[in-house]
This record gives C-alpha cells, sequence and structure tokens, in this order.
C-alpha cells in the first residue's frame, strides 16, 4: 500500500474539524524552549479521536450500509474511546476488544460513550483475533488502531496544527511510539509540509520493539510478558503496524528510550508545574525532552505531545500525594 499523501491529510483536517479540537499548544514553566500539544484537551482525553473519526467518517462516505451494520476495533483504552465517541457522533454501534488488565477508568470511559466491550487477555494479538472473529460474525468494520492509511492521516492532523503554532524554524518534534499511528502520522505530516523540522519517537525501554525495528530496519514483535512490564498502558502493543512502519522508515530521524522512573518524574513536572493531567503513555516525550536532551537534536523549539490525560485516579492520587509529600 503506498505511503499517504499530502491532500490525504488535508481532506482529514476538513473531515475531522468540529469534532477533534485544535489543541493548545502551550509552554512548560520553568523549561525555556519545550512547548506542550495537549492532546488531552481531546473531548475523549486523547489525540486518537483524530484517526478514528477520520476513518469513520470516510466509512460513512464511502459505504453507508456498511456504516449502519457497525464497527468493531480493539484497543487497550484511548483508541477504543475514539471510536466509541466516533460511532456516537455518527450514528452506529461501536464494540470493543480490550485487555482484561486495561485501566478500569479507560474501560469505563469507552462503555460510558456507548460502546460494548468484549474482554481478551493481555496480549495485543489477542484483542486483534477477537475483532476479527467478531466483525466475521456480524458484519462489522473493523476501525484498526493505528495500521490503515485513514487512522494515520487522521493523525497526522495534530503535526499540521503544531507546525502552525509553533513554526517551522530550528523545531524538534517528539512523538510517543507503540503501534506508531501517532508517530507515523506526525512524521509523514512534518515532513510533508517542512522536509528540515526533526520528528523523534519515544518509547519506554520495557516496550522498546519499535526501536528495535527503526534501528534493525526490521519489523520485529516483543512478546506481551515483555511489553505489558511498562507503566504505559497504552505503549504495550507488541509491533509497529506494517504501513506505519513504512512510513517511519520513510519520515522519522531517530527514537529514544525512556526509563519507568523517568516517566513518573515527567509526570510529576506536569503535575507540579501545570494544570495538565498526563497519562504514563503521554508522559514519556516530557521524559525524553527532560533526560535524554543529549540523544537529541539541538532546537531553539521542542514540542512535545503529551498524547492523552486518561490517568488511573489512584495513580494520580499516588503521585499527588508525593509531591505534597515533598
Amino acid at each position: 500500500m503506498p505511503l499517504i499523501a499530502l491532500d490525504d491529510i488535508r481532506a482529514a483536517h476538513t473531515r475531522i474539524a468540529g469534532t477533534a479540537l485544535r489543541t493548545p499548544l502551550i509552554a512548560l514553566p520553568g523549561h525555556p524552549g519545550i512547548f506542550i500539544k495537549d492532546e488531552s484537551a481531546q473531548p475523549i482525553g486523547s489525540f486518537k479521536l483524530r484517526g478514528a473519526f477520520n476513518a469513520i467518517a470516510l466509512l460513512a462516505e464511502r459505504d453507508p450500509a456498511a456504516l449502519k451494520r457497525g464497527v468493531i476495533t480493539y484497543s487497550s483504552g484511548n483508541h477504543a474511546q475514539g471510536v466509541a465517541y466516533a460511532a456516537r457522533a455518527l450514528g452506529t454501534k461501536a464494540v470493543i476488544t480490550m485487555p482484561d488488565n486495561a485501566p478500569t477508568v479507560k474501560v469505563e470511559a469507552t462503555r460510558a460513550l456507548g460502546a460494548e466491550v468484549v474482554f481478551t487477555g493481555p496480549a495485543s494479538s489477542a484483542r486483534k483475533l477477537k475483532a476479527e472473529e467478531l466483525a466475521a460474525e456480524h458484519g462489522y468494520t473493523i476501525i484498526p488502531p493505528y495500521d490503515d492509511p485513514a487512522i494515520i492521516a487522521g493523525q497526522a492532523t495534530c503535526a499540521v496544527e503544531i507546525l502552525e503554532q509553533a513554526g517551522t524554524e530550528d523545531l524538534l518534534i517528539l512523538s510517543p511510539v507503540s503501534g506508531g499511528g501517532l508517530l507515523s502520522g506526525t512524521a509523514t505530516g512534518t515532513k510533508l509540509l517542512s522536509p528540515s523540522t526533526q520528528v523523534w519517537g519515544v518509547e519506554p525501554a520495557l516496550a522498546a520493539d519499535a526501536t528495535e525495528s527503526f534501528r534493525t530496519r526490521t519489523l520485529v514483535e516483543w512478546p506481551a510478558a515483555s511489553t505489558t512490564r511498562t507503566i504505559a498502558d497504552g505503549l504495550r502493543t507488541q509491533s509497529l503496524g506494517h504501513l506505519n512502519f513504512e512510513h517511519i522508515l520513510a519520515f522519522v530521524d531517530g527514537i529514544v528510550n525512556v526509563t519507568e522512573e523517568e516517566i513518573f518524574d515527567a509526570m510529576r513536572v506536569y503535575l507540579s508545574t501545570t494544570n495538565l493531567i498526563p497519562e504514563p503513555s503521554g508522559a514519556v516525550t516530557l521524559a525524553a525532552a527532560l533526560y535524554h536532551a543529549q540523544e537529541l537534536p539541538k532546537a531553539a523549539k521542542t514540542v512535545v505531545i503529551l498524547s492523552g490525560g486518561n490517568l488511573d485516579p489512584a495513580l494520580r492520587t499516588q503521585l499527588e500525594s508525593e509531591l505534597a509529600a515533598h
């Protein structure tokens, strides 16, 4: 399948306008040159609405009968909410297969949007297989979480906004990477509009399959027992998507890894210096900017994408208690 084009991204931006927000770019207090692209401001608390709405709205344009039968996806949380929100907005049924260890806050949020949740084991491959089985049985259309051109084009709209908000001169953009939807979209949108702008991915060291794939230029898969070790539940996917990998090889400049303690520290920085609520997966980019600057290219402006703010309430309470104790 060919790489997406700038026309695909512009069409997605038009399609999602009025549903997905143009999120703010915020300077990080006390850290000159670091800016936060706050995707936690989206109606579902994460960037995933961009791709999900673009894909389902495109289905509505191309095959209204398929839309009427319903949509299904497989997700640990934020894409689930994106599909549920988009399906409700477009008047169709959504079914989500989720791992049985998904954060309760994300399960409840998905159900609150009207979706049916079907649980599977923790492996990302297990929920994908279950979704394919149910799609075949009921005629649902699968809305993949990342490995799909409409999803990539939708996520790329985030990059369009960043370039409009931050300018293109002396800029570095950091995106989380799991299945690769946001990173592939961000890098593609950025490079098609501003080839000189650097785009790097950030991944937990405990779930560094994308890093290995990027380094070896061969798509690798890590076992679920490895990737589920990270606190960043949204970044536990075992492998990049095939189409995402092709875009990443074509447009991404590098990928860095962060430790679990660095992720926690970045979350503490958010909670102590801003009024933003970061989930662990969204905090990895700030962790890279704060603790791995020596591995990254120098830039006057570094934009870290805060990909989501659906933080487990118990973890938030723990972090805020730690901050109060200091």
